[in-house]
């Protein structure tokens, strides 16, 4: 389906890289050319005649033999419809002579019309009938999707499910005997510290395995109302976009997705979506190929310590409402601009990127509490949780 990936196409890529001076959020899907996993047993089982580690030090060769079957290699084909095509040249401008290298590495036709875009991503197996897991950016727009096996076995597969806000989507194929399956674990367990391994096929290099740890948790990279991403220094690069993120037990605890870079290769800062996240998602992405979210109705901001002072609040907390739709739940329910929301159906809201992931979460229709700040007191209201729309989706709730 794609041409095969030449290691010396690396050089004149890094050259170009390294000239970017400005940061950047990278998604790691990389252009390219034209029997169940046991999570609890992996990290203790090690090869036979193997010496046995130092206490403490994770043994990533008995983790790598066990989750390396359950990646996959995406490649996608999109068809673009017409219109210029953003001509790619070299790194020193338009009379640069290499410049038709450039375009022949890149696979930028000369001519205006329609023509194909090629990309490589990463993605796992989630269910023994081929339903496997990846970023909704690796797929978006797809016309024609091939998955290849770790013994490589290539079959093309339908999108079942997709969700852009949270960049997530649940792919199919149909394939011929057991598949080995990846284990999905709480993301929530994992300490800031803890050693993960990452699996994927960064620059079309299938199957490569690295590892570091977990770097921070909550991150919020500026994605959308639903940020909420692991960092990792585990060396992930442009074509891990989908791949798994492990933990030591074996367990998939977040999906590759984006780096912080300026050169266009790793530096030591990568994301991964929360498989807890993820499992909330996989109902409605397998039954119904969307998600319906809830909605309150609010436009909200952050609580700062010098706006906490004024309300007197002993410290920030909580999401301020900046406006609130009219007929929406929350008018409904009384809520008025000014309130800081403390409290949303028993859970704190200790900040205000907390508020649209637990509005999001939440089931339509369903009644919650909300306690709110007003002049300085605290007052309960009770609010019904209506369905995100569409057009709705700039909101923050």
């Amino acid at each position: 389906m794609s041409e095969n990936f030449k290691l010396g196409r690396l050089i004149p890529t890094m050259v170009v890289s390294l000239l970017l001076g400005a940061f950047a959020f990278i998604w790691l899907d990389f252009p390219a050319r034209g029997k169940n996993v046991n999570a609890a047993g992996i990290a203790a089982e090690a090869a036979p005649g193997r010496a046995r580690l130092p206490q403490g030090l994770p043994d990533f060769v008995s983790l790598a033999k066990k989750l390396r079957p359950v990646v996959v290699n995406i490649a996608t084909t999109q068809v673009s419809e017409g219109g210029e095509q953003p001509q790619i040249g070299g790194p020193f401008g338009q009379d640069d002579p290499s410049n038709e290298f450039w375009r022949r590495f890149f696979g930028a036709p000369s001519q205006p019309g329609p023509y194909r875009q090629k990309s490589l991503g990463s993605g796992f197996i989630i269910d023994r009938d081929g339903s496997i897991l990846t970023n909704n950016h690796v797929v978006e727009n797809a016309q024609k999707i091939v998955v290849k096996l770790a013994d490589g076995q290539e079959y093309e597969a339908k999108v079942v499910g997709r969700d852009p806000k949270t960049d997530i989507a649940v792919i199919k194929i149909n394939a011929k005997g057991n598949l080995p399956v990846a284990g999905l674990g709480d993301s929530d367990r994992l300490e800031v510290g803890e050693w993960v391994m990452a699996i994927g096929n960064p620059f079309g290099l299938d199957n490569t395995v690295t590892s570091g740890i977990v770097s921070a948790k909550g991150r919020q990279i500026g994605q959308g109302p639903y940020d909420n991403f692991i960092q990792t220094d585990a060396s992930i690069n442009p074509g891990n976009s989908g791949g798994p993120l492990i933990n030591l037990n074996g367990e998939v605890v977040g999906i590759n997705t984006a780096i912080f870079s300026r050169t266009g290769g790793n530096i030591g800062i990568g994301f991964a979506i929360p498989t807890n996240l993820v499992q909330e998602l996989l109902p409605q992405l397998k039954g119904k190929g969307k998600v319906t979210r809830g909605y309150l109705g609010v436009v909200i901001q952050k609580v700062t310590p010098e706006i906490a002072e004024s309300l007197g609040m002993n410290r920030a907390r909580g999401a301020l409402v900046a406006d609130v739709s009219k007929d929406g739940p929350a008018e409904k329910a009384g809520v008025a601009v000014g309130d800081v929301i403390l409290e949303f159906d028993g859970r704190e809201v200790t900040g205000s990127t907390d508020l649209p992931i637990l509005v999001a979460r939440t089931a339509v229709n369903k009644k919650v509490r909300l306690k709110v700040l007003r002049d300085k007191k605290e007052v309960t209201l009770t609010a019904a949780v209506g369905e995100l729309k569409e057009e709705k989706a700039a909101a923050s709730g």
